[in-house]
Protein backbone atom coordinates (compact mmCIF):
# COMPACT_ATOMS: atom_id res chain seq x y z
CA UNK A 1 0.00 0.00 0.00
CA UNK A 2 2.84 2.36 0.86
CA UNK A 3 4.37 1.75 -2.56
CA UNK A 4 1.10 2.70 -4.26
CA UNK A 5 0.87 5.93 -2.22
CA UNK A 6 4.44 6.89 -3.08
CA UNK A 7 3.76 6.10 -6.74
CA UNK A 8 0.62 8.24 -6.73
CA UNK A 9 2.32 11.14 -4.95
CA UNK A 10 5.25 10.99 -7.38
CA UNK A 11 2.94 11.18 -10.35
CA UNK A 12 0.99 13.99 -8.71
CA UNK A 13 4.16 16.01 -8.21
CA UNK A 14 5.24 15.38 -11.81
CA UNK A 15 1.79 16.49 -12.98
CA UNK A 16 1.97 19.67 -10.86
CA UNK A 17 5.46 20.50 -12.15
CA UNK A 18 4.38 19.89 -15.74
CA UNK A 19 1.30 22.07 -15.23
CA UNK A 20 3.38 24.90 -13.83
CA UNK A 21 5.86 24.76 -16.69
CA UNK A 22 3.04 24.87 -19.23
CA UNK A 23 1.26 27.66 -17.35
CA UNK A 24 4.17 29.99 -16.66
CA UNK A 25 6.86 28.70 -18.99
CA UNK A 26 10.16 30.31 -17.92
CA UNK A 27 9.13 31.11 -14.35
CA UNK A 28 10.70 28.00 -12.82
CA UNK A 29 13.76 29.00 -10.76
CA UNK A 30 16.46 26.38 -10.32
CA UNK A 31 19.50 26.33 -8.03
CA UNK A 32 18.08 29.38 -6.29
CA UNK A 33 17.73 29.91 -2.54
CA UNK A 34 14.34 30.45 -0.91
CA UNK A 35 13.29 34.03 -1.79
CA UNK A 36 16.42 34.31 -3.98
CA UNK A 37 16.58 36.70 -6.94
CA UNK A 38 14.86 35.27 -10.02
CA UNK A 39 13.44 38.27 -11.86
CA UNK A 40 14.30 41.70 -13.18
CA UNK A 41 11.61 42.88 -10.72
CA UNK A 42 13.27 43.13 -7.29
CA UNK A 43 9.86 42.60 -5.64
CA UNK A 44 9.88 38.98 -6.84
CA UNK A 45 11.70 35.98 -5.39
CA UNK A 46 11.94 32.20 -5.63
CA UNK A 47 9.37 30.16 -3.69
CA UNK A 48 10.48 26.55 -3.25
CA UNK A 49 7.84 24.03 -4.35
CA UNK A 50 6.73 21.05 -2.31
CA UNK A 51 7.86 17.78 -3.83
CA UNK A 52 10.59 19.38 -5.94
CA UNK A 53 14.33 19.55 -5.36
CA UNK A 54 15.37 21.79 -2.49
CA UNK A 55 16.59 24.61 -4.72
CA UNK A 56 13.79 24.48 -7.32
CA UNK A 57 10.73 26.68 -7.18
CA UNK A 58 8.56 29.27 -8.87
CA UNK A 59 9.35 32.93 -9.24
CA UNK A 60 6.62 35.04 -7.67
CA UNK A 61 5.68 38.26 -5.92
CA UNK A 62 7.29 38.34 -2.47
CA UNK A 63 4.64 40.21 -0.55
CA UNK A 64 1.22 38.53 -0.80
CA UNK A 65 -1.15 39.01 2.14
CA UNK A 66 -0.34 36.04 4.38
CA UNK A 67 -3.84 35.84 5.87
CA UNK A 68 -5.26 35.12 2.43
CA UNK A 69 -3.05 32.10 1.79
CA UNK A 70 -4.56 28.72 2.64
CA UNK A 71 -2.56 25.73 3.85
CA UNK A 72 -1.90 22.93 1.37
CA UNK A 73 -3.57 19.56 1.94
CA UNK A 74 -1.38 17.91 4.58
CA UNK A 75 -1.68 14.41 3.08
CA UNK A 76 -0.39 15.13 -0.42
CA UNK A 77 0.48 18.85 -0.56
CA UNK A 78 -2.29 19.50 -3.04
CA UNK A 79 -4.35 22.68 -3.37
CA UNK A 80 -8.13 22.55 -3.72
CA UNK A 81 -8.36 26.19 -4.76
CA UNK A 82 -8.16 26.71 -8.52
CA UNK A 83 -5.07 28.44 -9.95
CA UNK A 84 -2.87 27.88 -6.92
CA UNK A 85 0.30 25.89 -6.28
CA UNK A 86 1.75 24.47 -3.07
CA UNK A 87 4.94 26.28 -2.03
CA UNK A 88 7.07 26.93 1.02
CA UNK A 89 6.60 30.42 2.45
CA UNK A 90 8.18 30.43 5.94
CA UNK A 91 7.81 34.20 6.31
CA UNK A 92 4.06 33.59 6.45
CA UNK A 93 3.84 30.13 8.03
CA UNK A 94 5.90 27.02 8.66
CA UNK A 95 3.36 24.84 6.83
CA UNK A 96 3.22 24.75 3.00
CA UNK A 97 0.76 27.25 1.53
CA UNK A 98 -1.31 27.48 -1.64
CA UNK A 99 0.07 30.37 -3.65
CA UNK A 100 -1.96 32.04 -6.46
CA UNK A 101 -0.47 31.48 -9.91
CA UNK A 102 -1.55 35.01 -10.88
CA UNK A 103 1.39 36.21 -8.75
CA UNK A 104 3.92 34.16 -10.70
CA UNK A 105 2.97 35.58 -14.06
CA UNK A 106 5.93 36.55 -16.25
CA UNK A 107 4.49 40.04 -16.72
CA UNK A 108 4.68 40.65 -12.97
CA UNK A 109 8.02 38.86 -12.56
CA UNK A 110 9.96 39.05 -15.85
CA UNK A 111 12.61 36.31 -15.93
CA UNK A 112 16.26 37.16 -15.40
CA UNK A 113 17.25 35.86 -18.82
CA UNK A 114 15.53 38.87 -20.38
CA UNK A 115 18.58 40.88 -19.28
CA UNK A 116 20.85 39.09 -21.74
CA UNK A 117 19.95 41.14 -24.81
CA UNK A 118 18.99 44.41 -23.19
CA UNK A 119 18.91 47.39 -25.51
CA UNK A 120 18.72 51.12 -24.92
CA UNK A 121 17.34 54.01 -26.91
CA UNK A 122 20.21 55.41 -28.92
CA UNK A 123 19.25 59.06 -28.38
CA UNK A 124 19.99 60.04 -24.81
CA UNK A 125 18.34 62.54 -22.47
CA UNK A 126 20.64 65.04 -20.75
CA UNK A 127 19.84 64.76 -17.03
CA UNK A 128 22.66 66.90 -15.59
CA UNK A 129 24.84 69.64 -17.02
CA UNK A 130 24.88 70.18 -20.74
CA UNK A 131 25.19 73.94 -20.30
CA UNK A 132 28.85 74.19 -21.27
CA UNK A 133 31.60 74.07 -18.67
CA UNK A 134 31.54 76.43 -15.73
CA UNK A 135 31.03 76.90 -12.01
CA UNK A 136 27.29 77.61 -11.97
CA UNK A 137 24.99 75.07 -10.32
CA UNK A 138 23.51 74.10 -13.69
CA UNK A 139 26.99 73.39 -15.11
CA UNK A 140 29.52 70.58 -14.88
CA UNK A 141 33.18 70.68 -15.82
CA UNK A 142 34.69 67.32 -16.73
CA UNK A 143 32.40 64.93 -14.81
CA UNK A 144 34.00 61.61 -13.89
CA UNK A 145 32.56 58.99 -11.52
CA UNK A 146 28.80 58.92 -10.93
CA UNK A 147 26.48 57.21 -8.45
CA UNK A 148 22.71 56.74 -8.88
CA UNK A 149 20.70 56.30 -5.67
CA UNK A 150 17.36 54.54 -5.21
CA UNK A 151 15.46 57.77 -5.88
CA UNK A 152 17.31 58.24 -9.19
CA UNK A 153 19.26 61.18 -7.80
CA UNK A 154 22.64 61.49 -9.50
CA UNK A 155 25.78 62.10 -7.44
CA UNK A 156 28.64 63.34 -9.62
CA UNK A 157 32.37 63.78 -9.12
CA UNK A 158 32.74 67.09 -10.99
CA UNK A 159 36.47 66.78 -11.45
CA UNK A 160 37.46 70.23 -12.68
CA UNK A 161 34.90 71.92 -10.42
CA UNK A 162 36.63 70.32 -7.41
CA UNK A 163 33.30 69.34 -5.93
CA UNK A 164 30.69 66.61 -5.58
CA UNK A 165 27.28 67.60 -6.88
CA UNK A 166 23.88 65.98 -6.39
CA UNK A 167 21.25 66.41 -9.08
CA UNK A 168 17.82 65.49 -7.80
CA UNK A 169 15.57 63.55 -10.14
CA UNK A 170 14.33 65.91 -12.88
CA UNK A 171 16.18 68.89 -11.37
CA UNK A 172 17.45 71.74 -13.55
CA UNK A 173 20.53 72.34 -11.42
CA UNK A 174 22.63 70.51 -8.87
CA UNK A 175 23.45 71.02 -5.21
CA UNK A 176 27.00 70.97 -3.87
CA UNK A 177 27.26 68.24 -1.23
CA UNK A 178 31.06 68.10 -0.83
CA UNK A 179 33.87 70.46 -1.77
CA UNK A 180 32.93 73.58 -3.68
CA UNK A 181 35.23 75.69 -1.52
CA UNK A 182 37.88 76.26 -4.13
CA UNK A 183 40.72 74.03 -5.24
CA UNK A 184 42.88 73.08 -2.28
CA UNK A 185 43.94 70.59 0.36
CA UNK A 186 41.95 71.75 3.37
CA UNK A 187 39.50 69.22 4.79
CA UNK A 188 36.61 71.16 3.27
CA UNK A 189 38.27 71.29 -0.16
CA UNK A 190 38.78 68.82 -2.99
CA UNK A 191 41.30 68.56 -5.80
CA UNK A 192 40.26 66.83 -9.01
CA UNK A 193 37.96 64.18 -7.48
CA UNK A 194 37.64 61.15 -9.74
CA UNK A 195 35.00 58.94 -8.13
CA UNK A 196 32.32 58.88 -5.45
CA UNK A 197 30.20 56.31 -3.62
CA UNK A 198 27.33 56.97 -1.23
CA UNK A 199 26.16 54.95 1.76
CA UNK A 200 22.40 55.18 1.37
CA UNK A 201 21.80 54.26 5.01
CA UNK A 202 23.86 56.92 6.79
CA UNK A 203 24.23 59.21 3.73
CA UNK A 204 28.02 59.40 4.05
CA UNK A 205 29.92 60.29 0.88
CA UNK A 206 33.26 58.62 0.14
CA UNK A 207 35.41 60.46 -2.40
CA UNK A 208 38.54 59.62 -4.40
CA UNK A 209 40.28 62.98 -3.94
CA UNK A 210 43.01 62.32 -6.49
CA UNK A 211 44.74 65.70 -6.47
CA UNK A 212 45.20 65.46 -2.71
CA UNK A 213 46.24 61.77 -2.81
CA UNK A 214 43.59 60.76 -0.30
CA UNK A 215 40.25 59.09 0.16
CA UNK A 216 38.02 61.34 2.22
CA UNK A 217 34.57 60.88 3.68
CA UNK A 218 31.97 63.59 4.16
CA UNK A 219 29.10 63.11 6.61
CA UNK A 220 26.81 66.00 7.55
CA UNK A 221 29.44 68.49 6.37
CA UNK A 222 32.06 66.89 8.62
CA UNK A 223 35.14 65.45 6.95
CA UNK A 224 37.42 62.54 7.78
CA UNK A 225 40.43 61.36 5.79
CA UNK A 226 40.11 57.59 5.53
CA UNK A 227 43.24 56.79 3.52
CA UNK A 228 46.36 58.94 3.08
CA UNK A 229 49.02 58.91 0.36
CA UNK A 230 47.12 57.08 -2.36
CA UNK A 231 46.75 58.09 -5.99
CA UNK A 232 43.13 57.01 -6.03
CA UNK A 233 41.48 56.47 -9.39
CA UNK A 234 38.37 54.46 -8.60
CA UNK A 235 36.26 53.34 -5.65
CA UNK A 236 33.96 50.39 -5.02
CA UNK A 237 32.23 48.82 -2.04
CA UNK A 238 31.17 45.18 -1.83
CA UNK A 239 28.06 43.77 -0.17
CA UNK A 240 30.02 43.12 3.04
CA UNK A 241 31.00 46.77 3.42
CA UNK A 242 34.66 46.45 2.37
CA UNK A 243 36.07 49.48 0.55
CA UNK A 244 38.20 48.96 -2.59
CA UNK A 245 40.47 51.65 -4.06
CA UNK A 246 42.65 51.59 -7.17
CA UNK A 247 46.06 53.24 -7.00
CA UNK A 248 47.13 54.75 -10.34
CA UNK A 249 50.83 54.95 -9.55
CA UNK A 250 51.33 51.79 -7.50
CA UNK A 251 49.34 49.90 -10.13
CA UNK A 252 47.26 47.98 -7.62
CA UNK A 253 43.88 47.70 -5.96
CA UNK A 254 43.62 47.46 -2.19
CA UNK A 255 40.75 46.54 0.10
CA UNK A 256 39.94 47.99 3.51
CA UNK A 257 37.47 46.94 6.15
CA UNK A 258 35.27 49.92 6.93
CA UNK A 259 36.51 51.63 10.08
CA UNK A 260 39.95 49.96 9.95
CA UNK A 261 42.08 52.10 7.65
CA UNK A 262 45.56 50.66 8.03
CA UNK A 263 47.68 49.51 5.08
CA UNK A 264 44.83 47.57 3.54
CA UNK A 265 45.13 44.32 1.57
CA UNK A 266 46.28 44.08 -2.03
CA UNK A 267 43.57 42.24 -3.99
CA UNK A 268 44.76 42.96 -7.55
CA UNK A 269 48.08 43.99 -9.07
CA UNK A 270 50.88 45.19 -6.82
CA UNK A 271 53.57 43.73 -9.09
CA UNK A 272 54.76 46.93 -10.70
CA UNK A 273 53.76 48.57 -13.95
CA UNK A 274 53.43 46.28 -16.93
CA UNK A 275 51.16 44.27 -19.18
CA UNK A 276 51.49 40.83 -17.63
CA UNK A 277 48.37 39.20 -16.17
CA UNK A 278 49.51 40.09 -12.64
CA UNK A 279 50.22 43.74 -13.53
CA UNK A 280 48.45 46.99 -14.39
CA UNK A 281 49.35 50.15 -16.21
CA UNK A 282 47.23 52.97 -14.75
CA UNK A 283 44.27 51.13 -13.15
CA UNK A 284 41.28 53.46 -12.86
CA UNK A 285 37.61 52.65 -12.36
CA UNK A 286 36.75 49.41 -10.56
CA UNK A 287 33.73 47.21 -9.85
CA UNK A 288 33.29 44.42 -7.28
CA UNK A 289 30.70 41.67 -7.74
CA UNK A 290 28.90 39.55 -5.15
CA UNK A 291 31.73 36.97 -5.21
CA UNK A 292 34.25 39.72 -4.39
CA UNK A 293 35.82 39.44 -7.83
CA UNK A 294 37.36 42.79 -8.78
CA UNK A 295 37.00 44.21 -12.30
CA UNK A 296 39.59 46.85 -13.17
CA UNK A 297 39.83 49.25 -16.11
CA UNK A 298 43.51 48.82 -16.94
CA UNK A 299 43.60 52.03 -18.95
CA UNK A 300 47.02 52.17 -20.57
CA UNK A 301 46.90 48.45 -21.36
CA UNK A 302 43.56 49.02 -23.13
CA UNK A 303 41.84 46.17 -21.33
CA UNK A 304 39.56 45.26 -18.44
CA UNK A 305 40.91 42.70 -15.99
CA UNK A 306 39.00 40.42 -13.64
CA UNK A 307 40.69 39.28 -10.44
CA UNK A 308 38.82 36.60 -8.56
CA UNK A 309 39.01 36.62 -4.78
CA UNK A 310 42.48 35.57 -3.57
CA UNK A 311 43.79 35.22 -7.14
CA UNK A 312 47.48 35.78 -7.93
CA UNK A 313 46.77 37.12 -11.40
CA UNK A 314 43.83 38.39 -13.41
CA UNK A 315 42.13 37.38 -16.62
CA UNK A 316 41.39 39.67 -19.56
CA UNK A 317 37.61 40.02 -19.93
CA UNK A 318 37.49 42.93 -22.40
CA UNK A 319 39.99 44.35 -24.87
CA UNK A 320 43.63 43.39 -24.55
CA UNK A 321 44.25 43.56 -28.29
CA UNK A 322 45.99 46.90 -28.45
CA UNK A 323 44.54 50.34 -29.00
CA UNK A 324 41.91 50.53 -31.71
CA UNK A 325 38.27 50.78 -32.64
CA UNK A 326 37.60 47.19 -33.70
CA UNK A 327 35.05 45.24 -31.66
CA UNK A 328 37.84 43.25 -29.99
CA UNK A 329 39.66 46.41 -28.93
CA UNK A 330 39.39 49.26 -26.43
CA UNK A 331 41.14 52.62 -26.41
CA UNK A 332 41.69 53.88 -22.86
CA UNK A 333 38.82 52.15 -21.01
CA UNK A 334 37.34 54.15 -18.14
CA UNK A 335 34.10 53.34 -16.26
CA UNK A 336 33.26 49.66 -15.76
CA UNK A 337 30.15 48.00 -14.32
CA UNK A 338 29.00 44.39 -14.37
CA UNK A 339 25.39 43.20 -14.35
CA UNK A 340 24.10 40.17 -12.44
CA UNK A 341 24.64 37.93 -15.47
CA UNK A 342 28.32 38.84 -15.54
CA UNK A 343 28.05 41.04 -18.62
CA UNK A 344 30.69 43.77 -18.53
CA UNK A 345 29.93 47.34 -19.60
CA UNK A 346 32.91 49.57 -20.40
CA UNK A 347 33.23 53.26 -21.20
CA UNK A 348 35.54 53.14 -24.22
CA UNK A 349 36.96 56.62 -23.70
CA UNK A 350 38.78 57.45 -26.93
CA UNK A 351 36.29 55.56 -29.11
CA UNK A 352 33.39 57.58 -27.67
CA UNK A 353 31.22 54.53 -27.06
CA UNK A 354 29.93 52.16 -24.39
CA UNK A 355 30.75 48.50 -24.99
CA UNK A 356 29.27 45.31 -23.58
CA UNK A 357 31.44 42.23 -23.25
CA UNK A 358 30.57 38.71 -22.14
CA UNK A 359 33.39 36.96 -20.31
CA UNK A 360 35.11 34.48 -22.63
CA UNK A 361 33.99 36.21 -25.83
CA UNK A 362 36.60 37.54 -28.24
CA UNK A 363 34.58 40.63 -29.18
CA UNK A 364 32.31 43.11 -27.50
CA UNK A 365 29.32 44.96 -28.88
CA UNK A 366 28.46 48.65 -28.95
CA UNK A 367 25.43 49.42 -26.79
CA UNK A 368 25.36 53.23 -27.11
CA UNK A 369 27.52 55.83 -28.80
CA UNK A 370 30.04 54.80 -31.40
CA UNK A 371 28.94 57.57 -33.76
CA UNK A 372 32.12 59.59 -33.52
CA UNK A 373 32.86 62.33 -31.03
CA UNK A 374 30.17 64.97 -30.88
CA UNK A 375 27.43 66.73 -28.96
CA UNK A 376 24.35 65.16 -30.57
CA UNK A 377 22.05 63.01 -28.44
CA UNK A 378 23.39 59.83 -30.06
CA UNK A 379 27.02 60.85 -29.58
CA UNK A 380 29.51 60.88 -26.72
CA UNK A 381 32.78 62.76 -26.30
CA UNK A 382 35.18 60.81 -24.09
CA UNK A 383 32.81 59.00 -21.69
CA UNK A 384 34.03 58.17 -18.19
CA UNK A 385 31.72 57.07 -15.35
CA UNK A 386 28.89 54.57 -15.81
CA UNK A 387 25.92 53.57 -13.70
CA UNK A 388 22.50 51.90 -13.91
CA UNK A 389 19.36 52.83 -12.02
CA UNK A 390 16.98 50.21 -10.62
CA UNK A 391 14.99 50.15 -13.87
CA UNK A 392 18.05 49.39 -15.99
CA UNK A 393 18.44 52.84 -17.55
CA UNK A 394 22.09 53.53 -18.40
CA UNK A 395 23.79 56.74 -17.24
CA UNK A 396 27.05 57.98 -18.77
CA UNK A 397 29.35 60.78 -17.65
CA UNK A 398 29.99 62.43 -21.03
CA UNK A 399 33.17 64.14 -19.92
CA UNK A 400 34.13 66.54 -22.70
CA UNK A 401 30.47 67.47 -23.29
CA UNK A 402 30.22 68.34 -19.59
CA UNK A 403 26.97 66.47 -19.11
CA UNK A 404 25.39 63.28 -17.80
CA UNK A 405 23.45 61.31 -20.42
CA UNK A 406 20.60 58.92 -19.64
CA UNK A 407 19.95 56.17 -22.17
CA UNK A 408 16.51 54.74 -21.50
CA UNK A 409 16.08 50.98 -21.53
CA UNK A 410 13.85 49.49 -24.23
CA UNK A 411 11.38 47.19 -22.50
Amino acid sequence: MATINIYNIYHYVVFILFSIIVLINSQICEKTSQYGECSTNSACGCFHMMGADDDTGVCGFLWPTCSRLVRCNSSDNSCLQPNTICVRHPQCEDYPLCYPTAMIDYKMCPPMKSKINLKWKQNAITVAGGNEQGQELNQLTSPAGIFIDKKKNIIIAARWNHRIVEWKYDAKEGQIIAGGNGHGNRLDQLSYPTDVIVDQQNHSITIADLGNSRVIQWLNQNQQILIHNIDCGGLAMDKYGFLYVSDLKRNEVRRWKMGEYNEGTIVAGGNGQGDQLNQFNHPGFIFVDDDQSVYVSDRDNDRVMKWRKDAKEGTIVAGGNGKGENLNQLFYPEGVIVDDLGQIYVADYMNHRIMRWCEGKEEGEIVVGGNGEGYQSNQLYRPTGLSFDDEGNLYVADQFNNRIQKFEIIL
